[in-house]
């Protein structure tokens, strides 16, 4: 098993100056409103989230579930990821590089969402990305135009951090900025988190709000809710990882494919694990489109035309309009069949949002 770089294990395995950072990182999130009982059981066995000196750790009977991080890029996102034997369920680059790991794409991290394209600005890269440790006065021309259309995910403030015996949220206001600042839409973050049985819950609920004009989320392959599995399960790797839609698509031919439902399964440190994701019937054009690819990138994307026969197009948001995403993360045991993703989806999808 890969342990977390230093910046995480601290807040695992936290010593009395760790313990007043927190106090002192809490004290800091402005606008930030806390409800609920973060520590509601002295025994550990419900959950807890805890406010960190770079987001919020989200533990279960004291054990590790998932961080939030704010601030470190140009997007907020979740590492590590654990899942129910306690493995870590994402890769682990760039937050930490570990030995055998493929280290293409560095903007793929953990959880996150991103989009290439809204008003023109794209949250989805980073400059690691294209640029990584080139000064500005060494930038060639393409690089300069690419960097022009960097945009971000700007945390502002938390809405809610919670917790009590059956489950952890967190609500967070963001801004999406263009390269100079300008904003384009406000967006609510709802994740929740769950123990159900032998699987570990991830609820990704965002709200959409043009608040300051019209915007426009463009037609980009590069968009949408994304993991970026340990390197172990990808398909590439011919360990024994399988891609699979709701649909039957499996492996590569699940790319572009849409589906309620898709599942990313394989081996990790010695066991067969999944993460299913789980596209609600709210959700803005459900069926989502998958981009989801044998390496071990897997998007819920509605965003971009990925099959031309099956096409999904540019959305424009008036002012005052709002457009709502709902997806659930399952972290199991086993494959699909295994885990009764089918089943799972069921549930959810009778589930009111």
């Amino acid at each position: 098993m890969h342990t977390p770089p230093a910046r995480f294990r601290r807040h695992f395995r936290p010593d009395v100056g760790t313990l007043i950072l927190g106090l002192l990182a809490g004290l800091s999130f402005a606008g930030c409103a806390t409800s609920g009982d973060t520590h509601p059981s002295a025994s550990g066995r419900g959950f807890t989230a805890d406010q960190s000196s770079v987001g919020v750790v989200i533990k279960h009977g004291g054990q590790p579930f998932a961080e939030y991080v704010i601030g470190e890029v140009n997007k907020p996102y979740l590492y590590p990821v654990y899942g129910p034997t306690g493995r870590s369920m994402t890769r682990a680059y760039p937050m930490q590089k570990v030995e055998g790991e493929k280290t293409d794409h560095p903007h793929h991290r953990g959880i996150y969402f991103g989009h290439e394209n809204i008003n023109g600005s794209d949250s989805w890269m980073e400059r690691n990305s294209f640029a990584a440790n080139v000064p500005d006065e060494k930038l060639s021309e393409k690089q300069k135009v690419t960097l022009a259309k960097m945009g971000a995910i700007k945390h502002r403030a938390f809405k809610n951090v919670s917790a009590d015996a059956t489950h952890a949220v967190i609500v967070s206001e963001n801004d999406y900025v263009n390269s100079k600042g300008v904003k384009s839409v406000t967006e609510i973050r709802t994740l929740t988190f769950r123990v159900v049985g032998d699987t570990r819950l991830i609820d990704w609920d965002q709200e959409f709000v043009a608040t300051g004009g019209d915007v426009t989320f463009g037609d980009s392959k590069d968009a949408g809710l994304s993991i970026r599995v340990a390197h172990s399960m990808a398909v590439d790797t011919k360990l024994g990882g399988r891609l699979v839609t709701s649909t039957g698509a499996v492996d590569k031919d699940a790319w572009s494919k849409r589906a309620p439902w898709a599942d990313y399964s394989g081996p990790v440190e010695g066991e067969t694990l999944g993460v299913a994701i789980l596209n609600h019937p709210a959700s803005f054009r459900h069926p989502t489109s998958w981009h989801a690819r044998t390496y071990g990138l897997f998007t819920a994307n509605c965003f971009g035309t990925l099959d031309k026969n099956d096409p999904n197009g540019p959305h424009t948001l008036k002012k005052g309009e709002k457009l709502f995403l709902h997806h659930r993360f399952v972290l199991h045991k086993g494959d699909e069949k295994a885990a009764d993703i089918a089943a799972a989806y069921e549930r959810y999808a009778k589930e009111k949002k």
